[in-house]
């Protein structure tokens, strides 16, 4: 054992116990005659091809709604909009309060599936279904094909503009697990080695 290393228990989640950097995303969906929005962290996408994807679990009527019409939508926020996101986890239960609050946030609709955007966001990603995967624990892993992608012309990667200065201007939004946001503006070129290739 390291020295200044701790030993985690893995009887349980060791998730808590730890920073880490994700994502955050609102994930979009058709629930009955309204549109869903929740915001994720476990998510990326999933490979090299147009195919994205984020933890769920069947409890949740996103699960549930995805089951049903077979697509999603999802919505890259600004650091700006971090509490509308949070805005997104009210909790659902309370048809007078929690569902009043999602119905308040700014959306627009798709377009190649019926579903909504979150109003403002650097990135939209229409999704169809691809597989889920159950058994995860608790969880499972939604996956979905890109059928539609939109991004904000300002955060687009483009050769003639310096990366650092795009971002110091345009940052980014991320979610330090557990409970804790951070606006990216600070970036280094990656090390690659030489003649590296994906």
């Amino acid at each position: 054992m390291k020295e200044g290393f701790v030993i985690l228990d893995t009887s349980h989640p060791i998730w808590d116990a730890f920073f880490s950097v994700f994502p955050l995303v609102i994930i979009g969906t058709k629930e009955n005659d309204h549109y869903d929005l929740a915001p994720k962290h476990m998510a990326m996408p999933m490979s090299w091809d147009n195919y994205f994807g984020f933890i769920c679990t069947p409890r949740h009527s996103t699960y549930q709604n995805i089951i049903k019409n077979k697509t999603f939508t999802v919505s890259y926020p600004k650091p700006d909009q971090v509490v509308l996101a949070s805005l997104a986890a009210s909790p659902r239960c309370d048809e007078d309060n929690g569902k009043s609050l999602l119905q308040a946030l700014p959306t627009k609709p798709a377009h190649l599936v019926d579903g909504v955007f979150l109003m403002d966001a650097y990135l939209h990603l229409e999704c169809e279904l691809y597989r889920i995967y159950d058994d995860f624990g608790i969880n499972s892993l939604i996956t979905g094909k890109v059928i539609g992608a939109y991004v904000d012309e300002s955060y687009t990667k483009k050769m003639e503009l310096d990366d650092q200065s795009k971002l110091n201007k345009h940052p980014l939004l991320s979610y330090i697990h557990p409970g804790r946001f951070a606006e990216i503006h600070n970036t280094m070129a990656f090390p690659f080695p030489k003649n590296f290739k994906k």
